[in-house]
């Protein structure tokens, strides 16, 4: 009662096939696999390629600018000394 057996197994592939249609599951099994396969690549190439090297006389990257938006105020905080 707690597992399908073969005969539940069929059954359910014959409704499947019913529903989609051979074609349309055909399509989207090779999708699936496309995007796995390039997924896969992806990871490969991105393993495989070792990062850059930038030489050490080169010029230091620009800082990040300190305002994210126009709407952001940029204030200074500064200690309160009691006296």
């Amino acid at each position: 009662m707690g597992s399908m057996s073969a005969v539940h197994w069929v059954i359910l592939l014959v409704v499947v096939i019913l529903i989609f249609g051979t074609k349309k599951l055909s399509n989207m099994g090779s999708d699936i696999g496309k995007a796995v396969k390039g997924f896969k690549d992806g990871i490969k190439d991105n393993e495989a390629t070792p990062p850059p090297v930038t030489p050490s006389t080169s010029v230091p990257p620009a800082p990040p600018s300190q305002v994210a938006d126009k709407a952001t105020i940029d204030v200074e905080t500064r200690e309160k000394s009691r006296h």
